[in-house]
């Protein structure tokens, strides 16, 4: 289909709608796609010293890591707690051209590492769904994270935040020994629409989906997608697993979003980017327009942003033009594991509010004539 833009917003989209235009871009051959959304990243970048994702060095400036990946819009993913909210505001999100969203941490500290994340006295339901109702144009949950222990209070906090400011949870589940249960998280703790990340991960004192005794998908867990449980891809620096997802996607319990858990350490380790985790998704078995909705409308319903996600007309302009290589291409897994796929998805242009952003070879701009 033809798309027509003008003034940021998308003004037709139809099997032909000429050539009376100020500018044609030919895209014959390749995806004409929504912005992509990376509902699962860490952006509250800073120059804090030992504070994690929280206002330090192992999180990322948007801009330099979205664009040219199609991305044009993030959620920062648990970085800022309801006390350093506006710090990553003023600092992030005032200052990017993607697109930046959050979800809240639990913590009023946010992501800091170590002990300030197993405080469980700085897990303050009211006050994180204050500051989401004070935000509710860049706050679009609540983030749970690397708590370690038998209490629920993290989880229960969390969702308690959710209700009150009427947004979903969005769960990094934490470890004990022996591993809580992650039946009674999605059956008796979280709600239809909270979102479980890192679903094919298999780490230290946490329950996999996968049974690494039988190889099946733990039978729980379809009916957990079933009610509304968001398998979220989140595949970050240790927590996507061959093992875990090759079975599951081929016993049909697929991603209903894929998303990055990008930092330092995850974009030079297995993880890389975007268009890297969508590739694998394609290795794994689903379809590009899988990947796709997968990428776009369905984490703008999973956030509760239908404006986004979707190139209807009066929507605004953020598009991505991605292909699909054919090639030999090496995906490796957080333990080190390669597969070899055939296909690659790669970025050619991208627009954000209709302007262009990124553009790999040139295919907006005029030839040159000397």
């Amino acid at each position: 289909m033809d798309v027509s833009i003008d003034d940021g917003k998308v003004l037709a989209v139809a099997a032909d709608l000429g050539t009376d235009a100020f500018q044609i871009v030919d895209a014959k051959g390749l995806y004409v796609v929504p912005g992509l959304i990376d509902i699962h990243g860490h952006h509250f970048h800073g120059t804090v010293p030992d504070n994690y994702l929280s206002n330090s060095f192992t999180a990322l400036p948007p801009d330099g890591f979205t664009l040219r990946l199609g991305v044009t819009t993030v959620v920062d993913c648990g970085g800022a707690g309801w006390r350093n909210f506006k710090t990553f505001k003023s600092q992030t999100i005032d200052h990017s051209k993607t697109r930046v969203l959050s979800f809240l941490n639990i913590v009023g500290s946010g992501m800091a590492g170590g002990a300030v994340e197993q405080n469980l006295a700085d897990m303050d339901a009211k006050l994180t769904a204050m500051e989401a109702k004070a935000h509710p144009e860049y706050i679009v949950g609540v983030k749970v994270a690397h708590y370690s222990g038998p209490e629920w209070t993290p989880v229960e906090q969390a969702v308690k935040a959710g209700e009150l400011a009427g947004i979903p949870v969005i769960v990094d589940f934490g470890g004990n020994k022996p591993p809580l249960s992650i039946q009674t998280l999605f059956f008796d703790k979280l709600r239809p629409g909270d979102i479980f990340t890192h679903c094919y991960a298999h780490v230290a004192s946490r329950e996999p989906i996968v049974d690494p005794a039988t190889g099946k998908v733990r039978p729980f867990v379809f009916e957990a997608q079933k009610r509304g449980i968001i398998m979220d891809v989140g595949h970050g620096g240790g927590s996507f697993l061959w093992d875990q997802a090759i079975p599951a996607v081929k016993q049909g319990l697929k991603p209903n979003t894929i998303s990055t858990d990008l930092h330092t350490g995850s974009m030079n380790g297995g993880m890389k980017d975007m268009l890297n985790v969508m590739s694998k998704c394609l290795y794994l078995g689903l379809s590009m327009p899988e990947v796709i909705a997968a990428s776009t409308w369905k984490p703008a319903q999973v956030i509760n942003r239908p404006e986004l996600g979707h190139l209807s007309p009066g929507s605004e302009a953020d598009v991505a033009i991605l292909k699909v290589e054919e090639g030999d291409f090496g995906y490796i897994d957080t333990k080190g594991w390669k597969v070899n796929g055939t296909q690659k998805i790669v970025c050619e242009l991208t627009l954000r509010t209709g302007t262009v952003v990124w553009d790999l070879n040139g295919i907006s701009r005029p030839q040159w004539e000397k």
